[in-house]
């Protein structure tokens, strides 16, 4: 990927983080917000080029970011210097800890033992969405190709009742609501792989 497809798919990142509940919550209200939600989408894109986690559309008008993980990999210091990053230049100091508070209870959702696919990040920018685009499709396709592949578990949430709908819709299946702080109810999703069948 080159320098100018990654600036792009940064800037649409940027757009689709202002439409998602969590992300704003997370994201310091006043000042230069944009600048911060930038910010935030060029870590989340780097990291996910790193990881090779980055999926996107034929069209590059949907992006998702699918991590394969484990419990183990949640390693909060060696990240120390990235996340001082984002608490000085996204989530504000005071934002911090209620962040991390919520965090430690959504990733006890997740499973402690052994490795599974996580969705940190699915958008599709407004023109492309609704049933009669394919990018949906094509990227769920996507998801559960690396997850019949691997054969481990598919973990998502979500904020948003349309997109947990969505997702149902998809097959995956909703295990968990939690009444969030912020009053909304999280919706937890998994979709658990066809298991192989024995030749």
């Amino acid at each position: 990927m080159n320098k100018e497809e990654k600036q792009e798919i940064i800037t649409k990142v940027t757009s689709l983080l202002k439409e998602i509940p969590s992300s704003m919550d997370i994201v310091k209200k006043g000042g230069n917000r944009h600048k911060r939600f930038q910010y935030l989408a060029t870590h989340m894109v780097e990291k996910a080029i790193e990881k090779d986690a980055l999926i996107v559309s034929e069209n590059r008008m949907g992006i998702a970011i699918l991590f394969k993980t484990s419990k183990k990999d949640d390693n909060f210091l060696k990240d120390i210097w990235t996340q001082i990053g984002l608490v000085l230049n996204v989530t504000g100091v005071r934002n911090a800890y209620r962040i991390v508070k919520n965090q430690n209870y959504i990733k006890k959702q997740r499973p402690q033992d052994g490795e599974y696919l996580y969705c940190w990040f699915w958008g599709i920018l407004a023109e492309s969405r609704g049933a009669d685009t394919q990018v949906g499709k094509e990227m769920k396709d996507e998801f559960y190709r690396q997850a019949n592949e691997y054969q481990i578990p598919l973990y998502a949430e979500t904020r948003m009742r349309k997109n947990a709908l969505v997702y149902q819709r998809f097959g995956f299946e909703l295990f968990h609501e939690w009444q969030h702080p912020s009053g909304d109810t999280m919706y937890f999703l998994r979709y658990n792989p066809r298991p192989i069948e024995n030749v």
